[in-house]
This record gives C-alpha cells, structure tokens and sequence, in this order.
C-alpha cells in the first residue's frame, strides 16, 4: 500500500492548541469506512477525543458514506473506538483529568500494512494573543523566504 499515500490533516488543530504529546492509535472501523478512508472522503476538523469509562474515543469525525455501500453503510458521525496500550490510555486520562489538557486528532493516514492510524495530540487551548502571535509569525517567515527567491 505504499502507493496510496492517504493524509488527512487539521490545520486548525495547530493553530487552535499548543501540542504537548503526540501518540499514534489504531481505529475501529467497518468495511464500509475504511472503503471511504481509501478514497479519501473523511474529515477531522471538528473532532475530539474523549474517555468513555476507560476506552477512548473519538467523535465528530466525519466520515462520507461509501458510494458503493448498500444497507451496511455506516453512520458518518459516529464514535469510534481508539487503540492504545494500556499504559498510554492510563496516562492520557490522568492528565485530561488533573490538568485540564484535551485530546485533538492532528492527522489520519494509512499506514504501510494498510490500516487506518490517527495522530493524536495531548493539547491545551491557546489564548487569543498567542494566535496572533503564531500568525505573526507566519507571516515573518513568508516575507523572509519571499526575500530569499529574490535574491537568487
């Protein structure tokens, strides 16, 4: 599967959050959603995870119906079940829970052997002037490469 290079990303992830931790976790998924995965009709802008009892769980990511399903199509916005080791999970939750932290997909792709993964992030939410602080500095770094093909 190293021909399909399938990444979708959340941009708004990182400009929203300040990114402490990153963990990569399997899904479970139905036929159907990994079908549309493939085909690249999935969305994790408005996604979050969240610990039901002690399993982990993403919601609000959206997957497209497959074009080809018949009855068995899935629901496009339901939870989904991460996978995690044991310790991670453990880990996770006692941090989400003293600190106050959340839990953002930051990008979902296929992995060589052809399973679905998640990147998923430990992040706490940045303040207003932090965001304009990032997009101050994106703008820098634009007008300092801008400079740099100009002088070639």
């Amino acid at each position: 599967m190293s021909g399909n290079k399938i990444q979708i990303k959340n941009k708004k992830a990182w400009f929203e959050f300040n990114i402490l931790e990153q963990y990569s976790a399997g899904m479970v998924l139905q036929g159907t959603e990994i079908k549309s995965i493939r085909a690249g009709k999935a969305s994790i802008a408005e996604a979050y995870c969240l610990f039901i009892g002690s399993d982990l769980f993403i919601r609000n990511m959206n997957i497209s119906e497959y074009a080809f399903g018949t009855y068995n199509n899935h629901d496009p916005k339901r939870d989904r079940k991460l996978l995690l080791k044991k310790r991670e999970l453990r880990k996770l939750k006692n941090k989400v829970r003293e600190t106050g932290l959340t839990m953002v997909p930051l990008m979902l792709y296929l992995s060589d052997s052809g399973f679905a993964k998640i990147d998923i992030a430990l992040a706490k939410g940045k303040k207003m002037y932090d965001k304009r602080e990032t997009l101050k500095e994106k703008e820098n770094r634009r007008d300092m490469e801008r400079k740099d093909t100009y002088k070639d």
